[in-house]
């Protein structure tokens, strides 16, 4: 039975993971080849828009459908639509026919279908693992992403450079197709009791997931801390790129260094959590991570030295799995199934809005006030809120996991 599990969540992160390259591959290539047509910033925040917008407002529906239907079908079908969108329009660009809005309708639908995809992905996995071992496969699942995240924007470039965009959207069409494969045939999904009422009207059933939140106050302070750290990461998301060209130089490989050494650390920490598995004591393991945060951000507003401060980001990437594997295996394995779904698809929509609303703060802020110091503020803040929520009651009843 043991190596049974291992064995099917070990197809369904292969499949998922070659699906994974293919998308974000054929988004970079997407996203450099709309930088070397047109160098627009309109352009760019049109980018940006299309690639969050779509997954932020279909995430609710997403969520009631992941609870009311087959999750293994709902991944496949989004991954297909995916896969189709990207089909035609490559057959277009190959027949002459391309142009900027078939890119930009490409990644609406792909952002559409992520915004199914993401909430049945977090519910799908409670039915796949042991719930003592959430914690691993969620960072071995990070790591992929990690990886995944590296290498894209590289391949995504070479492939422009020796190839064509449409050449990078038939290479989503074979991963899509790849993974799709393995979802449907070789993995397989145990079998759950949809108790929800077919007929039941959707905002009646998100309105239900919300309630759902609103009558468990550790679920409540659980969102509200994660929402916390989220505001504080901005300046680290964000910010650092401009505070590396301001105090060390305007040189492409600096940023690119940079880049590297947070991916770098995420994949060191990812593999950690999945070797280790954290603390039984969740709770003390999204702490512990928070903590290795917040002394990493602020000492990134006070280095002077390069390489110390590649050392300092290093620390910052590989403390976020430290922090995010764990919040994902408590929801996981504390939400009841019925309504996993809409409230994964809650979480989605706070990581998709968050950090984006708290940059039309910081981006202005980062015109009047040093980088140096809102990275020293928002790393001191991270590490006064660890022992907030270490000793939060309302989350002592999810310290343990079940």
């Amino acid at each position: 039975m043991e190596n049974h599990w291992k064995r099917n969540v070990g197809l369904f992160l292969a499949g998922q993971a070659v699906s994974l390259v293919g998308s974000s591959l054929v988004g970079y290539a997407v996203l450099w080849y709309m930088t070397l047509q047109t160098g627009s910033g309109t352009v760019m925040m049109a980018f940006i828009l299309a690639t969050m917008l779509p997954t932020f407002f279909l995430s609710p529906f997403g969520g009631v459908w992941a609870d009311r239907y087959n999750r293994r079908n709902l991944i496949n079908i989004a991954d297909a639509c995916i896969a189709a969108a990207s089909f035609c329009v490559a057959a277009l660009f190959s027949a002459g026919s391309g142009a900027m809005w078939l890119l930009f309708l490409c990644l609406i639908v792909r952002s559409a279908g992520q915004g199914v995809q993401f909430p049945a992905m977090g519910a799908l996995i409670p039915q796949l693992v042991p719930e003592e071992h959430l914690v691993r496969v969620n960072g071995i699942q990070t790591a992929i992403q990690s990886v995944a995240n590296l290498a894209s924007p590289a391949l995504g470039a070479a492939l422009l450079k020796f190839a064509s965009i449409q050449a990078a959207l038939y290479v989503d069409v074979v991963t899509a197709a790849i993974g799709i494969c393995i979802l449907a045939f070789c993995v397989k999904v145990p079998a759950r009791d949809i108790i929800m009422e077919k007929k039941v009207a959707y905002f009646r059933e998100m309105k239900e997931g919300v309630g759902y939140i609103g009558t468990r106050m550790w679920l409540r302070m659980l969102f509200v801390f994660a929402a916390v750290f989220l505001v504080l990461l901005s300046p680290v998301a964000f910010l650092t790129p401009l505070q590396v060209a301001r105090d060390f130089g305007e040189d492409e490989w600096l940023l690119m260094a940079i880049e590297l050494a947070f991916s770098a650390g995420i994949i060191g920490g990812s593999v950690l959590i999945s070797a280790w598995g954290g603390f039984a004591d969740r709770i003390k393991t999204i702490v512990a991570g928070a903590i290795l945060l917040g002394i990493s951000t602020a000492a990134l507003g006070l280095l002077t030295s390069f390489p110390l401060y590649l050392a300092a980001m290093v620390v910052c990437g590989f403390s976020m799995p430290l922090v995010n594997t764990p919040f994902q295996a408590i929801i996981q394995s504390r939400v009841e199934d019925k309504v996993l779904g809409r409230v994964t698809s809650v979480w989605t929509m706070i990581t998709m809005l968050v950090m984006p609303l708290s940059m039309l703060v910081f981006g202005p802020l980062a015109d009047r006030v040093s980088i140096d110091w809102m990275l020293l503020v928002s790393g001191a803040a991270t590490i006064v809120a660890c022992p907030l929520m270490a000793g939060n009651p309302a989350l002592r009843e999810v310290r343990g996991g079940k």
